[in-house]
């Protein structure tokens, strides 16, 4: 599946990294992305931001073990978790889901708000869906339980996703 039409041909391409507290996944794909991108000299054309479905920790740093895992291999890791606002699919040209519970609590937003904010819901994936070879299991699973080696995990699965999601976007809006 190809990546959608930028909604605004002047401006950057917008993506949007969802997980459900926005303290781990989605800030450490947030980190990937924006340093893959600026690796590739995408740094500005495309904008990445990230958010979760709960508000539990908002206004909150990101998890240490994340800030952690991301320090070691090289990542900025400043950020400050927000909850999802649906207004931001009036914007955003991909919103891309951590799970598949992220994805169903997106996809009631789409289907509540979508329309009236002009946001096709196939603007709408999962993050994984991007890693090369895609693998059995779509989703990169939350490690906020468990311990550090699965923000080691999470990390891997995030730069796979970060690197086939980077090409496509070279290819699309560079040709």
């Amino acid at each position: 599946m190809s990546l959608p039409e930028p909604r605004d041909p002047t401006g950057p391409y917008r993506v949007s990294v969802v997980c459900l507290g926005n303290i781990c996944r989605s800030p450490m794909a947030e980190k990937v992305l924006t340093a893959d991108l600026e690796r590739a000299g995408m740094n500005d054309l495309v904008r990445v931001d990230s958010s979760g479905t709960g508000h539990w920790h908002i206004g909150d740093g990101m998890d240490s073990r994340a800030s952690a895992t991301l320090r070691v291999h090289g990542y900025l890791t400043h950020h400050t978790a927000r909850q999802f606002d649906p207004e931001d699919l009036a914007t955003r040209d991909l919103v891309l889901a951590m799970d598949l519970d992220n994805l169903g609590d997106l996809s009631r937003v789409v289907e509540e708000r979508g329309a009236e904010l002009g946001f096709d819901p196939d603007r709408l994936r999962l993050f994984r869906s991007f890693a090369p070879g895609g693998g059995p299991n779509p989703e990169v699973p939350d490690p906020y339980y468990g311990g550090d080696d699965g923000f080691t995990a999470v990390l891997n699965m995030v730069e796979a996703s970060s690197k086939g999601l980077t090409g496509e976007l070279v290819t699309r809006l560079r040709g």
